[in-house]
């Protein structure tokens, strides 16, 4: 048995093994088969139903968070441009994975074109790193707004904000291109099925019949680049702010001061709580059922895009105000 080392799957990483004896090589394989939900094949239909409305109030949520942002003046704010690139990510991230999901669920077709396969890849790994960038990018606009208000305006400008945008779309997009890259440069064994609703890039390099410890090594490194830096980045931000509103005179003002920041640090649960839960649970796989990593994994990507217009819209004030203009407008 030959032990192949870590891969990257969004900031987590999962041991494999295969084979040597027997083994036919080929390169660029025509066709992956995708199993869906393995275990769980029985209730695939039924199973579409929640991951459905899911994508449904995504989609919805979403387009109504570039909407509104587009059509309400008094939000041309940083916060609200980040929101719109969280809004963007979202959209992009939930529809790479559903569509194909949904075909493999109705209509059990399980076929993906090897390039297709890597296209599909590099998008849900690259908005994911986005993803996170975008949280990033956010914590430091909150800390900003709360620890310098009077300076918020002249330290985040319109050119400061659309570099700070394009950084993030630049890293989530280069670092997305290796796993693509290397997974079409390796040799494969016969068989090309993978036992997931998407590709992974776990999930096809660990069709390889090479040794990969190049992967290992650039996911060590994506890993440390996002979720890592990330999530120090965003606790140094909220270390910073908790400083401050726990230094103001009055319970009002520190409870207001600590609701504005309420929508996104809910964001940050939705999304780091559950890459963490399945970094540890993949990390311990042998000790989990195949069909709940699966599950789990799927869930990871479909929540926040799900969550995040419900917390934005539910929290922010400002755009509650601008959908029940909306709405009265039309009744009248």
């Amino acid at each position: 048995m030959q032990e192949t080392p870590f891969c990257l799957r969004v900031g987590y990483f999962l041991p494999y093994s295969m084979s040597d004896s027997n083994i036919t090589y080929f390169t660029n394989p025509s066709t992956f088969i995708l199993m869906g939900i393995p275990g769980l094949e029985w209730a695939h239909v039924w199973l579409s139903i929640p991951f459905c409305v899911m994508y449904a109030i995504a989609i919805l949520g979403n387009f109504t968070i570039l909407f509104v942002v587009k059509r309400e003046l008094n939000l041309r704010a940083p916060m609200y441009y980040f929101l719109c690139m969280l809004a963007v990510s979202n959209l992009v991230l939930s529809t790479s994975l559903l569509p194909k999901m949904l075909i493999i669920f109705w209509f059990n077709s399980r076929e993906i074109n090897f390039s297709a396969c890597l296209t599909q890849m590099y998008f849900i790994h690259s908005f994911s790193a986005m993803e996170s960038g975008i949280l990033m990018a956010m914590a430091f606009d909150r800390y900003v707004a709360i620890c310098h208000p009077l300076r918020h305006s002249t330290i985040l400008t319109n050119p400061v904000v659309a570099k700070i945008g394009l950084a993030v779309v630049l890293r989530g997009g280069m670092l997305g291109l290796p796993c693509a890259f290397l997974a079409r440069r390796w040799p494969y064994c016969k068989t090309n099925i993978i036992p997931d609703t998407y590709c992974t890039h776990i999930a096809v390099v660990k069709l390889a019949c090479t040794d990969t410890r190049i992967s290992s090594y650039y996911g060590l490194f994506v890993l440390f680049c996002v979720i890592g830096l990330d999530m120090f980045f965003v606790a140094l931000s909220y270390m910073q702010i908790l400083r401050a509103i726990f230094s103001l005179p009055t319970k009002d003002a520190r409870l207001k001061t600590l609701v504005t920041c309420s929508s996104h640090l809910f964001s940050i649960l939705a999304f780091y709580i559950p890459a963490v839960f399945s970094s540890l649970m993949y990390r311990s796989g042998q000790n989990v059922a195949l069909h709940f990593r699966v599950l789990v994994g799927n869930l990871n990507l479909l929540v926040p895009p799900m969550l995040n217009p419900i917390i934005y819209g539910v929290r922010t004030k400002q755009i509650q105000d601008r959908l029940l203009r909306l709405f009265i407008h039309k009744d009248i």
